[in-house]
């Protein structure tokens, strides 16, 4: 005899009963938000705000009385934007390019490829995450003097254009790719290159996209290896070139904010369309043993 479906409302009920579990769980990610996000939010708040409106009240007001964009304008009038934003935009090219081929190829050699002397390297990369990277500065700059880099935008980018980490993440990834693919490919008569371009790296586009936007973010908010390499006001990248907002005597916190929000946007708008790639590249290229 069949049984009785249980009723719509009951069902409802089961559904939306809150567990101390969960509830925990939400107020756990929903301190997370505010934590992330309330700085983001107070910025844009500050560069909204009118001239005559207070700043710092108890409790904070987020909402402006007197939204206004007349910071922003100020900014542009201020600094050369333009050419700040273009500057910045290349050194990220750059390190996007060198760490998506680099890390890729070195990514693929320490996963794939048996060879002498590949757990040194592996450990050496691994060691390198250990290093700050305030340490090697004075090397760094010794390096890139040496090689008559200093003042340009490729000096910028040379230490940056392959990374420790995302050498790391592709050799995870291609070392999760199931080995039956690679033997499949040897037996047809692929070399080492073929097996790479046209057999691995499609499989670790999601890696690859999680690669480029680490890149991306990492050369875009540098600000003290650009300080110290570059002299020439024209070659300033974009964090640099705020700083120029920041006065001897005074300082004004909405110029600032204005400023912050218009670095932000390059990398929000970079991040939302690579954003459907990024968490499953994370989960592919996690770092494992």
């Amino acid at each position: 005899m069949a049984q009785p479906s249980p009723r719509p409302h009951t069902t409802a009920a089961r559904r939306c009963r809150v567990t101390p579990g969960s509830a925990a769980r939400h107020l756990v990610l929903l301190l997370m938000a505010v934590l992330l996000a309330g700085p983001l939010v107070w910025q844009l708040s500050l560069s909204l705000k009118g001239a005559g409106e207070p700043l710092y009240t108890q409790p904070p007001k987020l909402i402006p009385e007197h939204p206004t964009l007349d910071h922003f304008a100020t900014v542009l009038d201020r600094i050369p934007v333009p050419r700040y934003l273009l500057n910045s935009l290349a050194v990220a090219a750059m390190a996007v390019v060198g760490n998506v081929v680099g890390a890729t190829c070195a990514g693929y050699a320490l996963g794939k490829l048996r060879f002498r002397g590949r757990g040194v390297a592996t450990a050496i990369c691994v060691a390198a995450l250990l290093v700050p990277s305030e340490t090697v500065l004075i090397a760094q700059f010794l390096t890139v003097r040496a090689t008559g880099l200093v003042n340009t935008l490729f000096g910028v980018a040379l230490p940056t254009l392959v990374a420790a980490l995302n050498v790391l993440l592709m050799r995870n990834a291609f070392r999760n790719l199931p080995g039956e693919l690679e033997e499949a490919a040897i037996v047809d008569g692929a070399n080492a290159w073929q097996r790479f371009i046209r057999i691995s790296v499609p499989q670790v586009k999601g890696v690859i996209a999680v690669v480029a936007i680490f890149a991306f973010v990492g050369s875009w908010n540098d600000f003290l290896w650009p300080l110290i390499v570059l002299s020439d006001e024209q070659n300033y990248t974009l964090t640099v070139g705020l700083n120029r907002l920041r006065g001897t005597f005074y300082e004004d916190p909405r110029l600032i904010a204005a400023g912050t929000i218009i670095a932000l946007a390059p990398i929000v708008a970079f991040f939302a369309v690579l954003q459907r790639y990024f968490f499953r590249g994370l989960e592919a290229g996690g770092l494992k043993g």
